[in-house]
């Protein structure tokens, strides 16, 4: 039990860096998703040490390219966090009827247009 009590004790917590990108190039192509509020709407509602408005040093956001919005933080984040204030900014403009958050790989969220199948087109011609 001493030697795992001492290792444990003995371990300093490595910096975890984590990069987050979120990309929504194709609603803010369309000028449908305002890419400069989401990055403020993040800003102000990210919580570190469960207190709002406490980013620091800590978690970099930054706006990127055309409709990108990277997040990175140097402390343990978790990109659910992410994705749930997303879908609270959709919420909150409307939009969520329209888009979703979708995960395509590791640490990268997009936003997509939902599929519309018309089968009202069908309807018409009977």
């Amino acid at each position: 039990m001493a030697p795992a009590a001492k290792s444990a004790a003995g371990k300093k917590q490595a910096k975890t860096t984590q990069k987050f990108v979120i990309n929504a190039s194709q609603p803010a192509a369309d000028k449908i998703f305002d890419v400069a509020a989401f990055e403020k709407f993040l800003h102000d509602r990210i919580k570190v040490d469960n207190r709002v408005g406490n980013l620091g040093d800590s978690v970099q956001i930054s706006q990127e390219g055309e409709g990108k919005v990277i997040v990175v933080a140097h402390i343990p984040f978790s990109g659910r966090y992410l994705k749930y204030l997303t879908k609270k900014f959709l919420k909150k403009h409307q939009l969520r009827d329209w888009l979703r958050v979708v995960s395509t790989s590791k640490g990268v969220y997009e936003l997509k247009f939902f599929n519309v199948v018309n089968e009202g087109d069908e309807e018409d011609e009977e």
